[in-house]
């Protein structure tokens, strides 16, 4: 599937877990190849921070796909950045040894799609940017480990997407004004070392099976701005890709128009990554629901779900302190409603789980007053008229994150 990605072709790739993302995913993915992608620092052979190894996930996702009454066969799915940042403190010995034991425990697991990502220094590496032939190198090493593991058919090999240079995970960390799009003669040389490596280790097979290379477009969103895609200034790099046989993987799509998607897709950014703006569509939703659930259930009643995420968040900050700077009262606002979207981590907390059910619990008792959901989670016309009688706060919800996902849809 992937490696007949081409012009006017894409593939969203959904990178989150949160089950009403993933449940919309392939709800709406129907009749298609849905790409779900989790990150080293997220799903590994230890847990990552959402406690779960590559195949726990396998089996979450499959779980979620079984209940959307979506096929299994139809779930594609990715590892990004794998390689040895969750080590960057030790040799690159230990460093590399437990990158290759993670990569083989995604492809052991049934994952596909494989991002080598071994840019990052190592604590025994010179000072300064790794030069490229190591990064080559070491990436080379990581699909060597993937490529001993044996399979019984031959289209559940992994395919490879290399290259790092990408926009900040989540992010920018501090608002941005330029665009900044990779050079075409930095791109060609990561092509060059790692073709090299990859032959010179024996992997001409793999080689093959490289299907993207990761560059930066020139999109990038932070707490209160976006990037819009510039097509004029990647033409260059749109051009080169041409001439190689494959694509490129965009990092940062979020918030883009669905003209930007369309115009990426049509350059050849292939495959486009997603996933803050989706759990900020579903943070929208549940914040909605509370304003309703404020004018309809008592004050002694209601869940206080905003409040009791903000609680929980201020006692837990290490998912958001280091990314949200200013004063108490900007970090409070950030903590609610920045773009980055911190607050997606914290949806799992017992209390916060606890407080999702009060309110879902409040405001399924009886029918949602029609002019409260124009009011505070306004739906299309059409959707309102249709579904007025029936509406509940898991449909808002839907529609919510629906309407960011069809836009890739569409897009691709």
């Amino acid at each position: 599937m992937l490696d007949q990605l081409s012009k006017g072709h894409g593939i969203p790739s959904i990178c989150s877990s949160h089950p009403a993302v993933l449940r919309e995913a392939f709800r709406t993915g129907k009749h298609r190849k849905v790409l779900i992608e989790t990150t080293c620092n997220q799903v590994n052979q230890f847990g990552g921070y959402s406690g779960m190894t590559p195949e726990r996930f396998v089996e979450y996702v499959k779980k979620i796909a079984v209940e959307a009454d979506f096929p299994i066969e139809d779930i594609l799915l990715g590892g990004d950045h794998l390689g040895p940042h969750l080590w960057q403190n030790e040799p690159s010995g230990t460093a590399m040894q437990k990158a290759a034991e993670m990569v083989r425990s995604y492809v052991r697991a049934g994952y596909t799609k494989i991002h080598l990502d071994c840019s990052m220094r190592l604590a025994d590496d010179p000072i300064g940017a790794l030069d490229p032939r190591i990064i080559a190198e070491r990436a080379a090493r990581l699909s060597k480990a993937a490529e001993e593991l044996r399979t019984e058919r031959e289209e559940n090999r992994p395919q490879y997407v290399i290259g790092s240079e990408v926009p900040v995970p989540g992010g920018a960390l501090a608002h941005e004004e330029g665009v900044r799009v990779t050079r075409v003669s930095n791109a060609a040389e990561t092509i060059a070392c790692h073709e090299k490596a990859f032959v010179d280790s024996g992997l001409e097979q793999a080689w093959r099976r490289v299907i993207a290379l990761v560059v930066h477009p020139g999109v990038e969103f932070g707490d209160d701005f976006v990037l819009a895609y510039q097509p004029d200034a990647a033409r260059e790099l749109s051009s080169f890709i041409e001439s190689q046989g494959w694509v490129y993987e965009a990092h940062s799509t979020d918030y883009q128009t669905q003209k930007s998607l369309s115009e990426l897709v049509r350059d050849h950014f292939a495959i486009l990554k997603v996933g803050p703006s989706l759990t900020f569509a579903y943070r929208e939703a549940i914040f909605a629901l509370a304003q309703i659930e404020h004018e309809l259930i008592p004050a002694n009643e209601r869940s206080n779900i905003i409040s009791v995420l903000d609680e929980v968040m201020v006692q837990r900050p290490e998912h958001w302190q280091k990314y949200y700077s200013g004063s108490s009262g900007e970090q409070s606002f950030k903590r609610k409603y920045s773009l980055s979207d911190r607050i997606r981590y914290y949806w799992g907390e017992p209390e916060v789980q606890h407080a999702l059910g009060l309110l879902k619990k409040n405001l399924s008792a009886s029918q949602l007053p029609v002019s409260l959901v124009e009011q505070f989670a306004p739906l299309e016309k059409v959707v309102l008229q249709q579904q007025s009688s029936l509406m509940t706060p898991d449909d808002i919800i839907s529609v919510r994150i629906t309407r960011v996902l069809n836009q890739y849809w569409d897009a691709c």
